[in-house]
């Protein structure tokens, strides 16, 4: 099987495997139904994963990756247009949301296994948050050094607390709140960062 091809399986593996554990659980959930989802067989399934476990690890790493990417170059984006450090906190925000509406199975089941600690891919999750928290880290500690927040904010927190409130609005703007555009819930995410973060004194973006 081409590199190219077997992406492209998997890719098909991870989208049946989160809908059908979004749906049911996960211990409902078997490999034969995954395979049937994804529409291939089940022998197909071992050949790129040695488990369910597996696969189910490997699609928390892909998908926290995929977010951690949008993150990145979100800030990215700002900073190549000459734009501040808070505004690129100000677009990072608006790609995890835009991450969260386009992958919202894969959100539920996200912070659903954050709350959990007997499975065996709990280190995974926890290193790939890690890894997508520290693009947010980045960010905010350059703001403080660049003078456009305040030396006083606790910045391995303040971003723990950014991430968690986009994962946590998001997918309640989607669950309750459904008919609020997208631009509604950034405008208010933003208010909070510029109030809560930035404050009163905080530079214009």
């Amino acid at each position: 099987m081409t590199t190219a091809r077997r992406q492209a399986t998997r890719q098909r593996l991870y989208e049946a495997a989160v809908t059908l554990i979004a749906e049911q659980g996960f211990s409902a959930t078997t490999v034969d139904e995954i395979a049937e989802r994804a529409g291939v067989a089940k022998g197909t399934v071992y050949y790129n994963f040695a488990s369910k476990n597996d696969l189910f690890e490997e699609l928390l790493r892909h998908g926290v990756g995929l977010l951690t990417a949008s993150l990145r170059q979100a800030a990215e984006g700002v900073e190549a247009r000459g734009g501040s450090r808070v505004a690129a906190l100000d677009a990072m925000i608006r790609s995890g949301l835009a991450f969260i509406v386009r992958y919202p199975s894969f959100t539920q089941l996200y912070v659903a296994e954050l709350w959990r600690t007997n499975r065996t891919w709990q280190d995974t999750l926890m290193m790939v948050r890690q890894e997508a928290v520290a693009v947010v880290e980045k960010v905010l500690g350059e703001a403080v050094a660049a003078g456009e927040l305040s030396d006083e904010i606790d910045v391995p927190l303040t971003a723990s607390a950014l991430f968690g409130m986009v994962l946590v609005a998001a997918l309640d703007w989607q669950a309750f709140q459904p008919e609020r555009s997208i631009d509604e819930v950034h405008a208010a995410l933003s208010r909070l960062l510029q109030g809560r973060v930035g404050g009163v004194a905080a530079r214009p973006w």
